[in-house]
């Protein structure tokens, strides 16, 4: 049993190392910028790297070098992608053009399988509740939708009215699950008198009333309460149903 789990703690090492180092040659991608080939390959490489560690009815080095292996072949086709223009749109494929002048291009929805339900879901992520605003939206590589609203929908900026401005400033939390957080608070330059002055201005009598508290960049206090009051919620399912 103890030679067991020394086996296990050394196999556990090699293989959180080596994938420690292998992904930090590979560089660095947020999960939103990979594509579907990427995301899969990275499952991959990481279910072999838990085998290596765990599976004791084999050799590590047969792992290790499949690892290695995996490895170095999506670190070649990084290289290819980069290098050479045409050999990228093969392995990683190109935008593709959705909705043009407010007008939803089925045939390449189709091309690339997705659902009228999910075009909508992916709008209303950017904000656009109205697709006759959009000018073009495009089906990024990693499945990301890129929206450009037609010109005369798009919001109006200090620099187009000519107004000067002032430089933007952070929100700072300063309440989580009713506890507040005194070091946040410190660094605002607030106190707690300031705090509940603010709590009570906004009928909140106790601090574990609140779910979340943010002192804004204008030097406001943002309150979120358990109880929003809110009336009847918004119901966004199209069916009669439990869920």
């Amino acid at each position: 049993m103890l030679d067991e789990a020394f086996v296990v703690i050394v196999r556990v090492v090699i293989s959180f190392f080596s994938l420690l180092i292998f992904t930090r040659v590979l560089g660095k991608q947020e999960v939103g910028q990979l594509t579907f080939f990427d995301y899969i390959n990275g499952i991959t490489i990481g279910s072999i790297a838990a085998t290596l560690a765990t599976d004791l009815s084999s050799k590590v080095w047969a792992h290790w070098v499949g690892l290695t292996g995996y490895a170095v072949l999506t670190g070649i086709l990084q290289y290819i992608t980069v290098k050479n223009r045409y050999l990228g749109k093969v392995l990683d494929g190109e935008p593709t053009v959705v909705i043009e002048n407010g007008k939803i291009l089925e045939g390449n929805l189709k091309k690339m399988r997705i659902k009228m339900s999910e075009l909508m879901m992916l709008l209303r992520d950017k904000g656009v509740f109205d697709i006759t605003q959009v000018e073009y939206a495009i089906m990024e590589i990693n499945g990301g939708l890129s929206v450009l609203q037609k010109a005369k929908n798009l919001p109006v900026t200090l620099k187009d009215l000519q107004i000067s401005s002032t430089p933007s400033n952070l929100s700072t939390e300063v309440i989580q699950d009713g506890i507040v957080i005194t070091q946040n608070l410190q660094q605002r330059k607030k106190d707690m008198d300031w705090l509940n002055k603010n709590l009570q201005a906004n009928g909140v009598t106790d601090v574990k009333e609140v779910a979340y508290a943010l002192i804004l960049p204008n030097e406001q206090l943002y309150i979120d309460k358990y109880e929003d009051n809110i009336g009847k919620e918004t119901d966004m399912g199209d069916y009669e149903g439990p869920y």
